[in-house]
């Protein structure tokens, strides 16, 4: 059966949000739901999601866990969301729209992924981005991975858009914080929510001027996913993951180190873990 055949209908489903270089999180997740045994039918990703969940697709074992984990050490490796200074204002003085070349996040993707379409993943997989042409949601289940992949992760003012079939592509993030409603019209009725830990955190209202962005783009990030779990159908069964960390922050560039992204996955993987074991 091919990865798009749309019969059986899927029932587990893993969803996997967008969150940049805190998508380290979604790899200790990623080894506990292997380890615990939990095989999904459906992989729907955003953002770094999509790049994590391309990952989990092309091989939903234990072992792919493991390689997940060996492509993020390429993620810092490559530098893919850091770059030298004096290179990185030449771009923006060439560009004016975007901080990073998205060549090393190409690059990981195609030197990292066992296959190169969706149609031969293990997994169906959908991957979403934003088209700027139309704002419209742009999703992804057929043909070639890299450029949907590399689409869905590109940060505005971090990296450039895509073009895809004569369109524009830019991060799924700003259409699809995390697709919960995706897997549902895909007919999943055990959904996995793999975030990286800025849901687990409320917000409040802001006291300092610098806040107030802040506040305001948690809220347009967040508001579909929480009206799409508050209203979710009848039998359905959803299991939030936990991060293991109470800080998740809206830059966290810092946090692009290897031993950072470790910890954040062990962090991760150990939360996750006690919550499966509690099933």
């Amino acid at each position: 059966m091919s990865a798009h055949d749309p019969s059986p209908t899927p029932r587990t489903a893993f969803v996997l949000g967008g969150g940049g270089v805190l998508g380290a999180t979604q790899v200790g997740m990623v080894r506990a739901l292997a380890a615990a045994g939990v095989r999904p039918d459906l992989v729907v990703g955003t953002s770094i999601g999509a790049l994590n969940g391309a990952f989990v697709a092309a091989d939903p074992t234990p072992r792919g866990a493991e390689r997940l984990a060996e492509v993020w050490d390429a993620v810092v490796r490559e530098r893919v969301f850091v770059e030298n200074p004096v290179r990185q204002a030449a771009r923006v003085a060439r560009s004016r729209t975007h901080l990073l070349s998205n060549a090393p996040l190409r690059h990981v993707v195609d030197g990292h992924l066992p296959v190169d379409t969706f149609e031969e993943l293990a997994v169906p997989f959908q991957c979403v981005a934003a088209r700027v042409e139309d704002a419209a949601a742009a999703w992804f289940s057929e043909g070639a991975l890299v450029d949907p992949v590399v689409a869905s992760c590109s940060v505005p003012g971090i990296f450039p858009p895509v073009e895809i079939d004569g369109a524009h592509h830019l991060d799924g993030g700003l259409v699809h914080s995390i697709p919960v409603g995706r897997a549902l019209a895909l007919g999943a009725t055990r959904v996995f929510v793999l975030q990286v830990g800025r849901v687990e955190q409320a917000l409040r209202p802001p006291r300092r001027p610098w806040e107030v962005g802040m506040v305001a783009f948690e809220i347009a990030r967040r508001h579909r996913f929480v009206e799409e779990m508050a209203h979710l159908p009848e039998g359905v069964e959803t299991h939030v993951l936990p991060s293991g960390t109470d800080s998740s922050p809206n830059l966290p560039v810092r946090h692009a180190r290897r031993s950072r992204m470790r910890e954040r996955a062990r962090q991760a993987f150990e939360a996750s873990t006690r919550y499966l074991d509690a099933l």
